[in-house]
């Protein structure tokens, strides 16, 4: 008997000592807070200072594009346009949406018009990046709303979109490529 007793007590020993550990494990007795939380949200919500900005936080720290990110909110477009890509956007200003008819920005942004502006944005948005010394006079892009775009570039460079909307910039992003435009990309009616 004293020899099976010998031999089990390293085993219990043993298992008291693992008990122990696990049960310590959750508790931080050196007062620091190292707990997890966790978030709802998707990439959007991660914070990084440090890295390049995606393209919403792009347009999000951009005073002229208020009117874009409350569209994309709207839109529930927020976490697409956080992820991966890559994306080209072309990015209306303020300035942009200002020039459409009195009314049209506020009525798409009714929760009856959430498709209708879901259509407008994917106009905005290609997949992919596409870079200007790639773009070429005439060249059709194709747009996450099943539509294309077409660029007309000039003899000095200058960069359009559908002979209307002027790139004014071009911004680097961590998920794609933000264009800043001066119009506001309407999609054809569909036949």
């Amino acid at each position: 008997m004293k020899k099976i007793i010998k031999s089990l007590l390293p085993m219990f020993a043993f298992s008291f000592f693992v008990a122990c550990n696990n049960e310590n494990k959750g508790s931080n007795t050196s007062g620091d807070d190292n707990t997890t939380t966790t978030t709802s949200g998707g990439q959007e919500t991660v914070q990084d200072e440090e890295s390049q900005k995606d393209i919403v936080k792009i347009a999000v720290g951009s005073k002229d594009h208020s009117t874009l990110v409350a569209a994309l909110k709207q839109a529930d477009y927020v976490t697409a346009l956080s992820n991966a890509g890559p994306f080209t956007v072309f990015a209306p200003t303020n300035a942009a949406f200002d020039k459409l008819p009195a009314g049209t920005v506020d009525g798409l942004m009714k929760a009856d018009k959430k498709n209708d502006l879901q259509n407008i944005l994917e106009y905005h948005v290609s997949i992919g990046v596409f870079k200007e010394n790639m773009m070429q006079d005439g060249q059709l892009i194709d747009q996450a709303n099943n539509q294309k775009i077409t660029i007309s570039k000039s003899t000095d460079g200058k960069i359009t979109v559908n002979g209307k909307a002027n790139i004014l910039a071009a911004i680097p992003a961590s998920n794609g490529l933000v264009y800043v435009i001066d119009e506001v990309l309407l999609p054809p009616a569909k036949n």
